[in-house]
C-alpha cells in the first residue's frame, strides 16, 4: 500500500480532529479538507467547496488524486456522496445512501431495530392532529418527540409538561406528516464509535457527550456543549452487554446488506440503573464533539484504520489505545444555540499546555481568517479545548485551564463537564 493522499469533508471541529488525527499518522502523505475551517488549514490544505456539492468533492478528489475520502457530517452520506465516490473508483469512509437512512430517518432506525431484537424503547407514529391525546396516553412522562428528519441533533423535544409535548406532535405533524413518539429511556447516557464493515468492526473507546446549554444538563438541546472519555458508565460489564446485544445484530445486518455499511457507525445508549443498554439512536458518522475526545485516544496509526474500513478489511486492523483520559469543554457563541453572533475576535487559541502526560490544545470550529488575518468567529460552536491526561479529573482540569486563556467577547462554556463520571 502506497502513502494515503486523504480529503476530509467538512469544517467542524469533529474535521479538525480528523485531519490533525491524519496529519500524524504515519502512513498518509498528505491531508486535504473541504471545505474546512481556520484550524484544518494548520494541518491540511483547504478547499472550497461544499459538502453539499457531491459533483464537486468527487471531482475534487479525482484532481488531488485522493485514495481515501473521509466524510465529516451526515447530509452527504444521505445524499450520496459515498455512493458517488465509489463509483468514481475512490475509497469512502462513510455509508452509502442506503446504510446514512440509519441516521436520516428515525423510524427506519426504529423498525430495523425491532426487526432484529435490539433493546430500544417503544414508539408511535403520530399523523393525525386528533390522535395527539390518546398517543399521549400510552407512555408516561416525560414525553420523546422525533422529527423523521436530519435536524443537526436537535429535532427532539423531551419535556414532562404534556402542552410542550402537544405542540411538539402538532409542529411534527405540520411540519413533516407525521412525527415519533417514544418511550423515555431513564439512566445515563453514553456514546460507543464503531468503526464498521462487511469483515469486522473495532469499538472506539466509551464516550459521554453533553447536549444541554446549560450547567446540570438544563436548557435547550445543542449540538454538544462538551463530552468527555472513557465513560464509566460504560463498564466492561455494561459493553459485553452492548456488544452481544447491539452492535454484533447490527453489524451481522449490515454485512449482508446488498452494498454493505462501510465507516462508522455511532451508538447512542441509555444505561439503566441495572446496567441494561438502550438504544437512543444511531448515527451514522463520527460524532461531535466525541470525536474530539476519542480520536486522540487512538495511539496506532489512524490513516490505515480509516482505510482499511472504507475497503471493507477491518478485521485487518489492530487498533491501540493510550491509557489516558480525554475532556473536551465547547467554547459557544453569544446567543447560541439560538441566533448566534459571529465575526468577533478571537484570542488565546494559540496557547498549548504541555506537562508530562498532560496537555491541552484546541479544536477549531466556527472559525475563520477574515481578510485582516484576524482569527474570528464565524459559527455557534466556535472551538473546543481538548484535554488529555492519565486520570479524567486531570484532563478536564487542563481543559478548563486552557479555556480560561481564550478570549471571546459574548462567549460561554459549561463548567460542569464530566460532572457525572467525577
Amino acid at each position: 500500500m502506497g502513502p494515503i493522499t486523504a480529503l476530509v469533508v467538512g469544517g467542524g471541529g469533529r474535521e479538525h480532529a480528523l485531519c490533525i488525527g491524519l496529519a500524524h499518522s504515519p502512513s498518509v502523505d498528505s491531508v486535504h479538507c473541504s471545505p474546512g475551517n481556520a484550524g484544518t488549514s494548520m494541518v491540511a490544505t483547504n478547499h472550497e467547496v461544499s459538502t453539499t456539492d457531491t459533483e464537486g468533492i468527487v471531482a475534487l478528489a479525482l484532481d488531488l488524486e485522493a485514495n481515501l475520502v473521509v466524510v465529516g457530517p451526515e447530509a452527504p452520506l444521505v445524499d450520496g456522496l459515498a455512493d458517488s465516490l465509489r463509483q468514481a473508483g475512490i475509497s469512502c469512509f462513510g455509508p452509502h445512501s442506503e446504510g446514512a437512512r440509519l441516521e436520516a430517518s428515525k423510524l427506519h432506525a426504529k423498525e430495523v431495530m425491532r426487526s432484529l431484537s435490539v433493546p430500544t424503547g417503544d414508539y408511535l407514529v403520530v399523523d393525525n392532529p386528533s390522535s395527539v391525546p390518546s398517543a399521549l396516553d400510552r407512555f408516561d412522562a416525560p414525553w420523546v418527540i422525533k422529527r423523521d428528519v436530519l435536524a443537526a441533533g436537535k429535532g427532539v423535544t423531551v419535556s414532562s409538561d404534556r402542552q410542550v409535548a402537544e405542540q411538539a406532535l402538532l409542529e411534527g405533524i405540520d411540519l413533516d406528516g407525521f412525527v415519533l413518539l417514544e418511550q423515555h429511556l431513564s439512566g445515563e447516557e453514553a456514546s460507543v464509535l464503531v468503526v464498521m464493515d462487511e469483515s469486522g468492526y473495532i469499538c472506539l473507546p466509551t464516550s459521554q457527550d453533553h447536549k444541554r446549554v446549560g450547567e446540570g444538563d438544563t436548557g435547550p438541546n445543542t449540538g454538544g456543549m462538551g463530552a468527555y472519555s472513557p465513560a464509566p458508565v460504560a463498564s466492561s460489564s455494561v459493553m459485553h452487554r452492548v456488544t452481544r446485544e447491539i452492535i454484533e445484530p447490527m453489524h451481522h445486518h449490515l454485512r449482508n446488506q446488498k452494498t454493505p455499511y462501510r465507516g462508522c457507525l455511532y451508538v447512542g445508549l441509555m444505561i439503566d440503573e441495572d446496567g441494561s443498554p438502550g438504544v437512543i439512536e444511531f448515527n451514522v458518522r463520527f460524532g461531535d464533539p466525541e470525536t474530539q475526545v476519542t480520536l486522540p485516544l487512538i495511539s496506532s496509526d489512524l490513516g490505515q484504520l480509516l482505510l482499511a474500513c472504507a475497503e471493507g478489511r477491518v478485521k485487518e486492523e489492530e487498533c491501540v489505545f493510550h491509557e489516558l483520559s480525554a475532556a473536551t469543554v465547547v467554547l459557544a457563541s453569544e446567543g447560541y444555540p439560538a441566533a448566534s453572533s459571529t465575526g468577533r475576535k478571537i484570542s488565546g487559541s494559540e496557547i498549548r499546555i504541555e506537562e508530562g502526560l498532560t496537555s491541552a490544545y484546541v479544536h477549531y470550529a466556527g472559525t475563520v481568517i477574515d481578510g485582516e488575518g484576524r482569527l474570528v468567529s464565524s459559527g455557534g460552536r466556535v472551538l473546543s479545548v481538548t484535554g488529555l491526561a492519565p486520570t479524567l479529573g486531570d484532563a478536564v482540569a487542563a481543559a478548563y485551564e486552557l479555556i480560561e486563556c481564550i478570549e471571546l467577547e459574548g462567549s460561554h462554556y459549561r463548567s460542569d463537564i464530566a460532572y457525572r463520571a467525577l
